[in-house]
């Protein structure tokens, strides 16, 4: 199919869903025209980064680590391009390249679980081997991988796209031993987070369970009782970091619609000392807040959890001025912190986000578990046959979909170069994309990259809420990012 055919598809897909739920004719090509030219094709100011696949003959054997949406679009980009493609997978999740930015759509009631879950077996490209294990050692040296079920698989380049796991085991009262991927076995899990008032959107299961947990807490406040909700965000690298604030913009959204707002008390406790990196957004978001009478409390991270007394203990911590240093003639900084416990009924937990530790602690791993790469590039900065993009990589930012939709054409072409022994021309220049849900029927667009300003692909206040981002967030990003960039043309 040419990439013109790829593109009536998709604005035909688009405006179709659109209109099957109650979009007008002109509303939804519209949001069909805007989603196909500057999602689907890559639009956008950063057009250092939408670079254009190129037919090549290079010859070698591809190992992907990852089956997500980082790692199937990155393996169907590559069977586009190359004219003799010997690409494999390893990927062992059955849904894993389920629609994971829908979660927090979920947790607000607003999707099932099936509306979001995909079959792994539906994207596998044609002609690429989809081994279902996972990565287990890493012998970057010799070239090879030891799999799950005792495979040594040998490659002439690697692309690691394995995501990240959720760490709930760092969170002290909750009874987890052990990390959890969003997609998969979640036992170690769900048996306290989904119960309580306990909630999290981060992983499958969890993003149902939340919507449960919601409803039982707008009950209590149609009951009359004075109700607390609390929301976190941890002290490490997170995978969306704006979600957390959309459940609880749609968390308030919910409680407004039932007529009970007055009922609930809601608060944010960020580690962080911001509502965003970009300041433009950090001072949106503070204004909306205020204006929904949404509470906040910066420099606190939740360490703590009796799910039976519903008690969060969170690490205050601040900088106070120190002592006088004679030979640099200032003062010093010194950290100070305290324990300080939280009633709550419900609370969206945001666990602490690690790399997987077979990952992590092997040779193509680093210090901080994530693996590290040049940020433009995308090449491992000790073995020059290997690259990496989404959640994993160590690159500022840029753990969101619309940033590994960036990424996933600048490894290809960087790759093939690789491959071919020319240099490495193509950059990311840390695109990110956040559709901040901020009531029901309003998203604030933001985009930015390394730079920390606003980078909007359309010619619109991106601070501003507007119902045509909701169009988008709802309706036009699921089917262009799951047949789009899945498709390796996106």
């Amino acid at each position: 199919m040419s990439k013109e055919q790829d593109i009536k598809k998709m604005v035909d897909m688009v405006g179709d869903e659109l209109r099957k739920h109650g979009v007008s004719r002109r509303e939804a090509m519209k949001m069909a025209a805007v989603g196909s030219t500057a999602f689907l094709l890559g639009a956008g100011t950063e057009a250092e980064a939408a670079t254009e696949a190129r037919a090549s003959s290079a010859n070698g054997k591809i190992l992907i680590i990852g089956g997500g949406l980082a790692g199937m679009s990155t393996a169907a980009r590559l069977s586009n391009t190359l004219s003799n493609p010997d690409i494999t997978v390893l990927e062992p999740g059955e849904t894993a390249t389920s629609y994971q930015p829908g979660q927090t759509l979920v947790g607000g009631g607003l999707w099932t679980g099936d509306d979001v879950t995909y079959k792994t077996d539906d994207f596998v490209p044609s002609g690429v081997t989809l081994i279902k294990e996972k990565a287990v050692e890493f012998d970057p040296t010799n070239n090879s991988v030891t799999t799950s079920g005792g495979k040594t698989i040998k490659y002439d380049f690697m692309i690691i796209a394995a995501g990240l796991k959720l760490d709930f085991s760092k969170i002290e009262g909750l009874g987890i031993s052990e990390s959890i991927t969003t997609r998969g076995d979640d036992s170690a899990v769900r048996h306290v987070i989904g119960k309580n008032g306990l909630a999290s959107i981060y992983f499958a299961n969890g993003a149902v369970d939340t919507w449960t947990q919601m409803q039982k807490f707008i009950e209590e406040a149609k009951s009359g009782k004075k109700v607390k909700g609390v929301f976190t965000h941890p002290n490490t690298p997170v995978k969306c970091g704006g979600a957390p604030k959309k459940i609880m913009y749609l968390t308030d959204a919910r409680l407004r619609e039932a007529g009970v707002r007055a009922n609930a008390d809601l608060t944010f406790y960020p580690n962080g000392s911001k509502m965003f990196g970009v300041t433009e957004y950090h001072n949106a978001i503070q204004k909306q807040f205020e204006a929904r009478d949404m509470k906040w409390n910066y420099r606190h991270n939740l360490i703590k959890v009796n799910p039976e007394k519903k008690i969060a203990t969170f690490n205050r911590h601040w900088k106070e001025k120190g002592a006088w240093d004679e030979d640099l003639e200032e003062y010093g900084v010194e950290m100070k912190s305290k324990e300080v416990e939280v009633e709550y009924d419900f609370m969206h937990i945001t666990p602490p986000m690690v790399a997987a530790e077979e990952i992590g602690k092997s040779p193509v791993g680093s210090g901080k578990g994530w693996v590290p790469v040049n940020k433009e590039t995308l090449q491992h900065v000790k073995f020059d046959n290997i690259f990496a993009l989404g959640d994993i990589a160590a690159v500022p930012m840029g753990k969101t979909g619309g940033s590994a939709r960036k990424q996933y054409k600048v490894v290809v072409d960087n790759l093939i170069s690789r491959m071919e022994g020319k240099e490495l021309t193509a950059k990311y220049a840390g695109y990110t994309v956040c559709p901040l849900i901020t009531s029901i029927g309003t998203v604030m667009l933001a985009e930015f990259n390394w730079t920390k300003k606003p980078t909007p692909s359309f010619p619109l206040d991106p601070t501003q809420e507007r119902y045509i981002w909701w169009l988008l967030k709802v309706y036009a990003l699921k089917p262009m990012t799951q047949y789009g960039m899945l498709s390796g043309r996106a």
